[in-house]
């Protein structure tokens, strides 16, 4: 009996060891690894760096951090890839599209803060802060020659309403903004936007905004869909706001609206080439308020993620659907 009993628990032993999930997580710090750890006993939770990742995905069931091919071809056992960022187009490589390996991401996390930096940015325009603030460093207290802008009773043009241009219209409606949204899917009501139209509509829209927001993912339906023609469109006097990918704009054209004084000003947290590089014509505009991408950062973003990877871990394991799952 003792021997049946040694046998069974032996046996069980190893079937439990087998079902284990060996989850492979990149670039974090060891209290967030001993956090996700806690989620299930049925993960072990292993910790690298990207010089080790290759080695560490061979037998890994899922990856915390980046794909390429080289990692896909080598880890035999992948059934997930949760990368940190919302954006994904750098992973859609044509082996990881066909493959049946599951890719979730951080949309909708980075909301708040991408729109604050959205509204920062257009803010330092309209209220002439990016001509103010350098002032500081003479001591000059100079009231005459500035023009602030009100933003209510404006229209805003919010470009792909998602989880950053949701928060972002919330905020413009705040403001008293009207808005109106441009997104290739059927949106509920969004007591925010009062009025949606879908990306082939998007020329009918662009004369009426004061402000064009574009928080839209770069896809290769979304590539330059805002051209020399989208920006002609635009009202003389409109800003230009971008927190997502540079890619979906076209740059040449942006200068070039820049340049005839078609818009008031430009605010960029994205840009195309990115980093832009010295000499580039868009940093000679006094009119264009450039940050280095960096719109998605915050105090609170870590712990939003946490909470998502763990509730991803804790499906994962029970089998259920994932959060943010990506259509590859």
């Amino acid at each position: 009996m003792n021997k049946f009993i040694a046998v069974w628990m032996l046996l069980c032993g190893s079937l439990a060891l087998a079902e284990t999930r060996k989850i492979v997580v990149v670039g974090m710090p060891p209290e967030h690894i001993a956090e996700l750890q806690s989620v299930s006993p049925e993960t072990r939770i292993v910790s690298t760096d990207e010089a080790s990742l290759l080695g560490e995905a061979a037998d890994a069931d899922a990856i915390f951090g980046a794909i390429s091919p080289e990692i896909l071809h080598a880890a035999h056992k992948l059934k997930w890839v949760q990368v940190y960022s919302a954006g994904v187009e750098n992973y859609l490589f044509p082996e990881f599209q066909s493959s049946g390996v599951v890719l979730t991401n951080c949309k909708i996390l980075m909301g708040p803060e991408i729109a604050d930096h959205a509204f920062a940015l257009l803010l330092s325009l309209t209220r002439e802060l990016n001509r103010i603030i350098p002032t500081r460093a003479s001591e000059e207290w100079r009231q005459g020659g500035f023009h602030p802008v009100e933003l209510r009773g404006k229209t805003a043009v919010i470009v792909g309403v998602g989880g950053i241009g949701s928060q972002i219209a919330q905020r413009a409606q705040a403001f008293g903004m009207t808005v109106i949204g441009v997104d290739p899917k059927d949106m509920p009501l969004n007591p925010y936007v009062s009025r949606m139209v879908y990306p082939e509509q998007i020329d009918t829209v662009l004369p009426l905004a004061d402000v064009v927001f574009i928080s839209a993912p770069h896809t290769p339906k979304t590539e330059g869909m805002i051209g020399p023609r989208q920006f002609e469109l635009m009202k003389k006097g409109a800003y230009f706001i971008a927190v997502s990918r540079g890619k979906v704009y076209n740059t040449d054209a942006l200068v070039k609206a820049l340049d005839s004084r078609r818009l008031a000003g430009a605010g960029l947290d994205v840009t195309n080439p990115e980093p832009l590089p010295k000499g580039h014509s868009l940093w000679k505009f006094d009119n264009v308020v450039i940050t280095p991408h960096i719109a998605g950062q915050s105090d609170n973003v870590n712990a939003r993620q946490m909470e998502l990877f763990k509730e991803n871990i804790a499906h994962f394991v029970t089998g259920e659907q994932l959060v943010n799952v990506v259509d590859k």
